[in-house]
């Protein structure tokens, strides 16, 4: 069954509730480690409003937070914190995303987390990558299962 337009809204809204909740579940109710970031808020906005855009797809969901949070970390182990090691963390990771064809607006947020929270490399499996294949899949069965769009359009 479609969803009504004037619902999409919502539903919207609900399906990034239960993800969100999910990983904030599992960071903090198990001792499974940290499964959520501040970016996935967005991410899962893109995903459940703006799912057929190129942004939205798995690849660039998946490798635009992973290529963004490693150069975070790198700019954190090399320069550590300060005004011009935020300013070009940020701009490296979204030249880095466009080259790589795995833009991902929410992602090029990483490296402002990864400097202002001091992070190390044991942050790339948690929440970075376990948290996105998470986000991927409830979205897949999510738009697929529940709210029939056709998402992924797109895998690589």
């Amino acid at each position: 069954m479609k969803i009504p337009k004037n619902l999409e809204p919502i539903v919207s809204g609900l399906s990034a509730a239960i993800v969100i909740g999910v990983l904030a579940f599992l960071t903090l109710r198990t001792s499974a480690g940290i499964w959520l970031m501040f970016s996935f808020g967005a991410t899962v906005f893109i995903v459940f409003v703006l799912y057929n855009l190129e942004t939205a797809q798995p690849k660039n969901i998946f490798f635009g937070h992973l290529v963004s949070i490693l150069v975070g970390i790198i700019f954190n182990e090399v320069m550590g914190f300060s005004f011009y090691s935020l300013g070009l963390s940020v701009g490296v990771a979204i030249t880095l995303m466009v080259y790589l064809k795995v833009m991902h607006p929410p992602a090029a947020s990483n490296p402002l987390v990864a400097l202002f929270m001091d992070l190390s490399y044991d942050f790339i499996l948690f929440p970075v990558i376990i948290g996105t294949i998470t986000i991927i899949l409830m979205s897949i069965l999510i738009n697929r299962i529940i709210l029939k769009r056709k998402y992924p359009t797109k895998w690589f």
